[in-house]
């Protein structure tokens, strides 16, 4: 569905003067910036790097950042009734400044997703709605969604992602209202329940026009490494279950990454800290991602900025798309992007490693990719082949950098069905099958490709990809290291299926 009913009323209205006052601080900002040229080259070059002329449909590998804060996440003074709102007291730029800079920094599409608290459904409603609209008139090149953070019951906060319609802005207004833990006024504790996040997953099921929801920084509040904070494996299994098409995963790669660089933690993961940058739930090779995908559940990873304040002006943040994406293969259209989002057409990556990523299993003449499965004939079970294809950067990233692939990982693990302990963290079954160097892959135009047989496949499985710049093994716990030493980038998995 196009924007017109929307926003064709908002571009007729909007003068210079308009333009400026909406515009002004994001373009500011880009033409001050050093690295101005090289954000336009990395946009040229992330549009030539994710085109496919042959994929059906118009798909291709599309950048963008479902977790981006503007100023209207505020605060609320409760000493009032109604509470009154008070913008740019946890984040700061208007959402423009992001669309704008997401644009500078190559992506084709974003995400705001501000904080609530009481009585906050109605400024999302008259207040942060009607600028995202003129937003989208201004910074037409990214398709920008409306949603939230949503204060998630029982659990850490979650993208609440919505279907672009003609009722959006409605749509999320009653799920905020009905749901968010924080939007009552006075505060409600029987909204804080795990019965009140199914409930909620549930209507959100039941919808005509479908929300994803996918859980922020999920093992931020986590003291150990499997001692988890908020949000437990128990909890997903249960949401997933609820909701399998709604409630779809988590993020493998939190934002706050420019934490270190004003000496804070990676992601603010202050008790148990990330790994290469990535949560431990998606960074331990047979962790909880492993088990959830070890049940057969498609359950898919994404990578976000969560930009609150840059970290040149004291934060903790980079502009969305600066330092992590997540790709969707999709066409430029809100409901195949959501549908990439929902179906896990999706890799992501840190500080612009690569630019595309494919990874295909194929036998009998039949294949699948990210996302999909691949159903083999137990009559005639074979090998399975793994082509896995990625594209290297070919300008600077935002840091001025061209970074380098050094390594490229196989994982697989085995599909053994439903576990019985729904506490269940870890599967077995789930190791690196090979590892690859330079001397491992061949180039073919722009891209380099890796091919490795799985011999006499009798069982599902499935098969992810990671890579990085780096000499470690696997990813090391985060100290103060800068972010753009320790580059990494995750596929998300492809299923096959022997029956």
């Amino acid at each position: 569905m196009t924007d017109k009913h929307n926003e064709g009323s908002e571009g007729a209205a909007i003068s210079r003067r308009q333009l400026v006052r909406y515009a002004g601080i994001g373009a500011t900002l880009v033409a001050a910036s050093p690295l101005a040229t090289t954000g336009t080259a990395a946009a040229d070059d992330d549009a030539r790097g994710h085109d496919k002329p042959a994929a059906p449909g118009g798909r291709s590998w599309r950048a963008g950042d479902h977790h981006v804060h503007s100023e209207y996440s505020g605060e609320f003074d409760t000493s009032v009734t109604p509470p009154r709102f008070h913008k740019g007291a946890d984040a700061v730029y208007p959402i423009v400044t992001n669309a704008i800079m997401a644009k500078h920094f190559g992506l084709t599409w974003a995400m705001c997703t501000d904080h609530g608290g009481p009585t906050h459904s109605k400024v999302n409603l008259e207040q942060a709605y009607p600028d995202l609209l003129r937003s989208r008139v201004l910074v037409p090149e990214v398709l920008q969604f409306w949603g939230m953070e949503f204060d998630a019951p029982a659990l850490d906060h979650h993208t609440l992602m919505i279907p672009h319609h003609r009722d959006e802005a409605q749509q999320l207004f009653e799920l905020e209202q009905r749901f968010a833990k924080h939007d009552a006024f006075p505060a409600d504790p029987g909204r804080d329940t795990e019965a009140k996040m199914i409930e909620f997953l549930k209507a959100a099921k039941g919808m005509p026009h479908k929300p994803l929801v996918i859980a922020h920084h999920a093992s931020r509040s986590a003291t150990g490494l499997g001692v988890y904070g908020q949000d437990t494996p128990r909890e997903f299994r249960n949401g997933n279950d609820a909701a399998p098409d709604v409630y779809v995963g988590f993020e493998g790669a939190p934002g706050h990454q420019a934490g270190p660089l004003n000496g804070g933690a990676r992601g603010g993961y202050g008790n148990h800290p990330t790994y290469g940058g990535f949560d431990q739930m998606t960074a331990r090779v047979g962790g909880l991602w492993d088990a959830l995908l070890g049940e057969g559940r498609r359950w898919w990873i994404t990578a976000t900025s969560d930009s609150h304040v840059h970290w040149t002006r004291g934060g903790a943040d980079f502009w969305p798309g600066e330092y992590s994406k997540t790709y969707v293969y999709a066409r430029q259209d809100y409901a195949d992007i959501m549908d990439g989002l929902r179906n896990g057409r999706i890799f992501v990556t840190t500080g612009d490693l690569i630019t595309g990523l494919d990874v295909t299993a194929r036998g009998q003449g039949r294949e699948a990719a990210m996302g999909e499965t691949v159903t083999l004939s137990r009559r005639n079970r074979g090998d399975v082949e793994i082509e896995i294809r990625f594209r290297p950067r070919l300008v600077a990233n935002g840091n001025g950098d061209l970074p380098q692939v050094r390594r490229v990982d196989l994982i697989v693990g085995q599909v053994t069905g439903p576990n019985a302990d729904r506490d269940a963290d870890t599967n077995p079954t789930t190791k690196v099958e090979a590892r690859f160097g330079p001397r491992d892959w061949r180039r073919q135009g722009q891209d380099y490709v890796i091919r490795h047989t799985l011999r006499d496949v009798q069982t599902d499985l499935y098969a992810r990809v990671r890579g990085t710049g780096t000499d470690e093994a696997e990813p090391l716990a985060d100290g103060k290291e800068s972010p753009w030493d320790d580059l990494w980038f995750y596929s998300n998995p492809v299923f096959v299926q022997v029956r």
